[in-house]
């Protein structure tokens, strides 16, 4: 190919949905660019409750596809990241006056059946008064349910499919801003612009893809012209952490008076996460924040269930999102479903035109199944595609040894003895296989460089930075590990001004999209 050829798809946004994608085309020999404005997973995709679930409320609205298909999806998920993905036990109080027992059994039921459920637990009834599992809850509570999903660090995910789809020849572009695009002689011609340096670039593609997430649907009118076929519904979800709250590494989930559930989750070892709301947002998509009034009734949720009381003093972070949810017409922002819409326009063109595929809706559990689907679609433009091939294959680093996590940790410290045993587990979660990468020969802490702080050491900031794109501080404390809430004052500033020396070395090396995939 030469360097002037077009790419076969060019996907705008670097979310979940962006990188499964690119991803899933890349594997199948299609060439792809994928330019993201910010940081991989910087906005919605790092926002989450950070669960692979079926979404146990939705059997309320009959949804019984969606959770059918999630459910199917985090099996998946569990064998090919077995270092990401981690299955946890949900702990649902029952509580009078709200659903009735009966009700919940039953859904519980379907949740244990509808999804061909292989290697998780099924659910139980629990006594609160003779379980520990009961200990920190109020004596009012007597009984509830136990079930199982799943934990996952939702922006390693985002960025482990970035990091897998360059491996099969997609070129990633971070902090590059899609500026506009126009059909031409059955091409897109699309202008795009580094953030960093303001350089502008002319690039061509055969298919558009328009996973712009808060964006989409502007993307498609403003900068794309395209009337929209399909509407998006913004709705901010927030979420706190607090210190734990709860011995165990299981999680709560409690419903709540006006039927929205909120849970409680281990989070980090020394805090409890607690989420999420759901409130309509009306505002331009972009970095938003928690409210008082969100704050308050996160905190009151917890409280009427919890012995020991929290106020929002006691919040040591918290974080929210833009939901780029599609507009099914609900009444309540909690009942709009998070299922997704494949939108594809071909222009006057028919199916000879250059296409657009815009992504609406969805939720992080299906997202490998939305990009199948979205490759479905495509297929007929791209004729020389190979088979569909991501529902058994290992995301990076996730080719553990019978994909047994424990063993792994066991042989990490064997091998690696020097390592402290809470950082050998971190690393084993965030890294998996490829933290050979990281640690090299070492056979000691020295030879992994300076820490800055709750063991990130120079060498696991250097691999950030010349395997995952990571070029700041919150790059790395917040998305690649989350380790902000262990380092000391001062490390995001002596991390930012390591990075000035080698991000920028970095950064020159990435190929343009003017150097053609």
């Amino acid at each position: 190919m030469s360097p002037r050829d077009p790419f076969d798809l060019l996907i705008i946004g670097g979310g979940i949905n962006g990188t499964g994608l690119a991803r899933d085309a890349a594997g199948r020999g299609a060439s792809v660019l994928l330019v993201e404005q910010a940081d991989l997973a910087a906005y919605t995709s790092s926002a989450s409750t950070k669960l692979i679930h079926g979404g146990l409320r939705y059997l309320e609205y009959y949804d019984f596809r969606l959770v059918r298909e999630a459910l199917i999806e985090r099996e998946r998920l569990l064998a090919v990241a077995p270092h990401l993905v981690r299955p946890m036990r949900f702990v649902l109080p029952h509580v009078g006056g709200l659903r009735p027992a009966w009700m919940v059994r039953l859904g519980l039921f379907l949740y244990d059946h509808i999804g061909g459920r292989k290697t998780l637990p099924g659910t139980e009834t629990v006594r609160f008064r003779t379980s520990p599992i009961g200990t920190p809850l109020q004596e009012r509570l007597t009984k509830g349910f136990v079930y199982s999903d799943c934990w996952v660090d939702d922006a390693r995910l985002v960025v482990l499919n970035a990091v897998d789809a360059q491996a099969c020849g997609a070129t990633i572009r971070t902090r590059c801003r899609f500026v506009s695009a126009r059909r031409r002689d059955g091409l897109w011609r699309a202008v795009v612009e580094d953030r960093d340096s303001g350089r502008r670039e002319e690039v061509m593609a055969r298919i558009l893809v328009n996973a712009g997430g808060p964006w989409v649907s502007r993307l498609l009118t403003e900068q794309l012209g395209i009337a929209k076929h399909a509407n998006v519904r913004l709705v901010k979800g927030s979420h706190i952490v607090v210190p734990r709250m709860f011995e165990g590494e299981h999680a709560f989930i409690f419903q709540n008076p006006d039927r929205r559930i909120v849970f409680a989750i281990p989070y980090e070892d020394a805090f409890t996460l607690v989420g999420t709301t759901d409130v309509p947002y009306t505002a331009e998509p972009g970095p938003v924040t928690i409210s008082a009034e969100e704050t308050t009734y996160l905190c009151e949720t917890m409280n009427r269930y919890f012995r020991r009381p929290i106020a929002p003093a006691d919040v040591v972070w918290s974080y929210a999102g833009v939901r780029p949810l599609y507009d099914d017409a609900a009444a309540d922002a909690s009942a709009v479903t998070r299922d997704y819409v494949l939108d594809l326009d071909t222009g006057d063109g028919g199916d000879h035109g250059a296409p657009v595929l815009s992504v609406f809706g969805g939720k992080i559990t299906t997202y490998r199944r939305l990009a199948e689907h979205a490759m479905e679609k495509l297929a007929p433009h791209l004729p020389d595609l190979k088979p569909a091939w991501t529902e058994h294959s290992h995301l990076p680093g996730g080719d553990l040894p019978a994909g047994d996590f424990d063993l792994f940790v066991a042989a990490l410290q064997k091998n690696k003895p020097f390592l402290p045993a809470p950082l050998a587990q971190r690393l084993a979660r965030a890294y998996g296989t490829r933290v050979e990468l990281i640690l090299g020969e070492a056979t000691r802490m020295a030879d992994l460089g300076c820490d800055f702080g709750a063991g990130l050491t120079e060498a696991e900031v250097r691999y950030l930075v010349s395997h995952e794109w990571a070029r700041s501080a919150d790059d790395i404390l917040w998305r690649r590990t989350k380790l902000g809430l262990h380092v000391p004052d001062g490390t995001a500033d002596a991390l930012d001004s390591y990075l000035a020396t080698v991000a920028p070395a970095r950064a020159a090396s990435h190929a343009t999209p003017a150097d053609g995939p």
